[in-house]
């Protein structure tokens, strides 16, 4: 069946409000300064001065 009314280019809009693309919040490496994701390893490798890992060797 065919729709009885014309949907309103105002009710359409309205159900796809939250289809709208959010912006990516960079953040600037500390080492380089380029842009890069928070909590992401940057292209040169810099991750955080205070984070290491351990990797113990299996004998």
């Amino acid at each position: 069946m065919l729709p009885v009314k014309k949907t309103s280019k105002s009710r359409t809009r309205t159900r796809r409000s939250h289809h709208a693309l959010k912006p990516v919040n960079y953040s600037i490496c500390r080492k380089c300064g380029k842009a890069k994701l928070p909590h992401a390893m940057c292209d040169c490798g810099y991750v955080n001065p205070s984070f290491s890992i351990n990797i113990a060797e299996n004998e």
